[in-house]
Formats: C-alpha cells, structure tokens, sequence
C-alpha cells in the first residue's frame, strides 16, 4: 500500500495584516487535520523603463532586496512556529502558482486587501488570479480594517 502524502497548507505573504491573519487561519485548519502550513513569499524588483534608458539596477540591488525578503520571510516562519518556506521572485500571481504546482497543496490560504472600484482594475487582484487558476480550492481571509 502506497504511504500517504503529507498535506500541505501553502500560505502566500506579504508580511501585511491580511497575511498574518491568513497564517494563524491555516495553522488552525492544519492543527486539525495534521496538514503541514508552508509559507511562501514572492518579491519583486522594481524596473523603470524611459525612452533612451536601458533598464538597468544598480550593481549589487538586486542581491540586496533578495537577502531582505529571505531574511524577513525566515523571520515569519521562525516566529509562527518554525514552519517551512519558500522564496520566489517574478509575477506574485504566477509565483504562487507555479508553487502551488511543486508542493500540490490541499488548500491555498491567503490574504486578500478587498480593494474595490479603480484600485481593483488598476492594481488587479492577486488572490483573484490564484482563485480563477489553481488547482487547489483557495481560502481568503481579509482583516477587519481591509473592509469598505
């Protein structure tokens, strides 16, 4: 008989509100069902593109906001309970699902900051990517002070 693999909750942060409320709601569902919480960041660097500018960072950026956001995402998992981590740059969005494609997990848990009107067509929603395209049934938590 086949061993039965470990459940996984994937928990997306941004280290904001919503996303602290989303790891404390996955490791309540994961106490329940003995599902492994595995935290996941996605960082991004900023590029600026002008007419007759190549776009370019300055030497040793890039190194930097990557060391940050290790740093900082070891940090949460260290603090909310030793949990594992994985660390990705690129499109947040594209990310969480090609990450959600390796660690196949029963559920994605994550928070969302409820933009509406403009600043939802603007900005686009990330959970709203994830929603329409994993595979995994998505959970969204929003905090108080993130609703209208």
């Amino acid at each position: 008989m086949a061993e039965a693999t470990q459940q996984v909750i994937l928990v997306p942060v941004d280290f904001e509100s919503a996303s602290l409320k989303a790891i404390e709601k996955a490791k309540e569902l994961a106490a329940r069902t003995g599902a492994e919480v595995v935290l996941m960041h996605v960082y991004q660097l900023p590029v600026y593109t002008y007419p007759g500018l190549e776009p370019t960072l300055m030497p040793g950026f890039h190194t930097e906001v990557s060391v940050a956001a290790a740093r900082a995402l070891e940090q949460l998992a260290a603090q909310s309970g030793g949990l594992r981590s994985v660390l990705r740059e690129g499109d947040p969005a594209s990310e969480i699902l090609a990450t959600a494609e390796e660690v196949k997990p029963t559920l994605i848990v994550m928070g969302t900051h409820g933009r509406k009107g403009m600043a939802h067509m603007f900005l686009g929603s990330v959970a709203e990517k994830v929603i329409r395209k994993a595979d995994a049934p998505v959970l969204t938590v929003r905090t108080p002070e993130s609703n209208p």
